[in-house]
């Protein structure tokens, strides 16, 4: 639970080489932005897609370059085959942004009651879908709204010179709105609507009793109290 974006990348380039040649492209722009860190470009085929092993230093990679397809009245989550792709970190408190390109099976095996059968996965070309929650970067003790702000701006630019450069088609859903309105300003406010909202939220979890653990990062900053009680009140209006 947090403010993320989120992002699709589809490009229309068949060659291996080409996408390799974009996603080194990508990482280059990246270079170019604010991160804390860019990570160097990784590349899996087959078996070595699987996320199965916990000790993986790439297993979140791994795990956000799978696809959800919808196949009748299921849902798989379909691995790729080939995966080439690496990871950006924008800074304290977001999560990862991960960006690359990936090639999947046309089917796959599947059972259900019993019988097994071959399901079609729709997935075809090279693509990338993901997302990174930035609201966390918020945090007093991570930089606070400040670097929220250079955290968002930094995997929206990347989204951008993406596409500007035409790597790849650019699909983005983000929830602080700046993709659409382009104002900083708007997106600081929204930042702390959520802040307040789900510090709100979170405390009425912990105020049940009912003994469960709430674990939520909301809680580790140093003015939870302050925006609790901001948002409880704004969530009574």
């Amino acid at each position: 639970m947090g403010l993320t974006i989120h992002y699709k990348l589809t490009s229309d380039r068949t060659k291996v080489e080409e996408i390799r040649s974009a996603v080194q492209e990508m990482r280059q722009l990246a270079l170019r932005l604010p991160f804390q860190e860019v990570g160097e470009i990784l590349e899996f085929k087959d078996d070595e897609c699987q996320y199965n092993d916990r000790e993986d230093e790439h297993r979140w990679l791994k795990i956000q370059a799978g696809q959800y397809v919808t196949l009748g009245d299921r849902h798989l989550h379909v691995l790729p085959v080939h995966l080439i792709a690496f990871t950006t970190v924008p800074g304290d408190g977001s999560e990862p942004a991960n960006i690359g390109l990936c090639r999947y099976p046309e089917s796959v095996q599947s059972e259900s009651n019993g019988k097994r059968q071959r399901l079609r996965t729709g997935l075809h070309g090279w693509s990338w879908g993901s997302f990174c929650k930035t609201q966390y970067a918020s945090s007093p003790q991570c930089g606070g709204t400040a670097n929220f702000i250079r955290c968002h701006l930094a995997v929206i630019h990347l989204l951008d010179a993406i596409q500007k450069r035409q790597l790849a088609k650019v699909e983005v859903s983000d929830e602080g709105d700046y993709w659409e309105h382009r104002d900083a300003r708007k997106l600081a406010e929204t930042v702390g609507e959520w802040n307040q909202m789900i510090a709100a939220v979170v405390g009425q979890f912990k105020d049940a009793g009912d003994g469960m653990s709430i674990e939520a990062p909301i809680t580790e900053f140093p003015n939870f109290e302050h925006l609790e009680a901001t948002g409880r009140d704004n969530l009574g209006k």
